[in-house]
């Protein structure tokens, strides 16, 4: 298996809630709670890591209250290369509810200095420069205070220097920053990429449109999800669309960070196109399922992947997909 190195800038301490249904001025009692170290890098690192990968999870963590990541690192088999700063990681609240209306109340994570930043670049240069360096680098999540969408950039174009596979998830002004640096993939939703396109993605066709100029702009794999319809995937060997099986959700918190993982896996592995997007929509489906990130282990696995449609959107016939 491959290794892969997993940063996440802004992780959370993730309190998750489930709820018949939630009323606001009142007295909520979930239905169960749960208290898990997250952040969208570690729970990519978390799937890989599943998966049989050998992963690093890096980014910047709170010398007060490292102790529960501490834990899950060891409990998953991550190897911990994170700088810990003064201060608290943020706490996040994820109130999920029956209907499958997730609303999140996300802390605004600690600042960082130039300092800091440094501390983590040298620490990520030792990582890309080890005797078995990475064979992919996966950035997801929102900025911490203090980093600015330059500062992201800079990090990012950094990190495209190494000549490893880079594949950012984030949204808002640092999505923007991060498609302008050309990384091997990007996994945006329909609204987060909607400011960079200029449009609402509110059909199929304008969905593909913009997956198509995103691949254009530079991306190898531009990837689009939209939920119950679906994900798009364009790179230089064609289009697909991926319909997932019919599931009931209950909480979507982890699906976009199960999916990057599937995709990264399969493409790891050198699996063929159609292969990699079954079973990353398929993962994605069954992490909907309940609180935390997909399970490949789950007993209707198999029956999951053999519901999730792909349909290919093109003609073109290349040699098979790659980082």
């Amino acid at each position: 298996m491959a290794r892969v190195l997993c940063i996440t800038l802004n992780p959370a301490l993730d309190l998750a809630f489930n709820l018949e249904s939630l009323v606001l001025g009142s007295v909520n009692r979930p239905t169960s709670a749960q208290l898990e170290a997250a952040g969208k890098g570690v729970n990519v690192a978390r799937v890989l890591a599943g998966l049989g990968h050998d992963v690093t999870v890096s980014g910047f963590l709170g010398a007060d209250n490292d102790a529960p990541f501490e834990l899950a690192f060891t409990n998953y088999s991550l190897t911990d290369a994170f700088v810990r700063v003064p201060g608290e990681t943020r706490i996040n609240a994820k109130i999920a509810e029956q209907s499958g209306r997730v609303t999140d109340i996300n802390g605004p994570g600690m600042p960082i200095d130039a300092a800091h930043l440094q501390t983590l670049i040298d620490k990520l240069n030792t990582e890309l420069s080890s005797a078995t360096p990475p064979q992919a680098v996966v950035v997801a999540g929102s900025l911490p205070p203090g980093l600015s969408p330059d500062d992201f950039s800079a990090l990012l174009n950094h990190l495209n220097a190494s000549s490893v596979p880079l594949w950012v998830d984030t949204s808002g002004p640092a999505l923007n920053a991060a498609i302008a640096t050309h990384p091997a993939g990007v996994k945006p939703n329909e609204n987060e990429l909607a400011e960079w396109a200029g449009e609402d993605m509110t059909s199929s066709d304008v969905r593909l449109n913009a997956a198509k100029r995103l691949h254009k702009s530079g991306i190898a794999n531009a990837l689009i999800s939209a939920g119950a319809e679906g994900v798009l995937w364009v790179n230089a060997q064609g289009a697909w669309h991926a319909t997932p099986p019919k599931v009931t959700a209950t909480n979507t918190v982890c699906a976009g960070d199960t999916f990057v993982a599937g995709m990264l896996h399969g493409l790891l592995n050198q699996q063929e196109a159609e292969q990699t997007l079954r079973f990353a929509t398929a993962l994605s489906a069954e992490a909907v399922r309940h609180v935390g990130v997909g399970n490949p282990h789950a007993a209707d696995f198999d029956s999951l992947q053999q519901h999730t449609r792909i349909r290919r959107l093109d003609d073109t016939i290349t040699e098979g997909a790659t980082l």
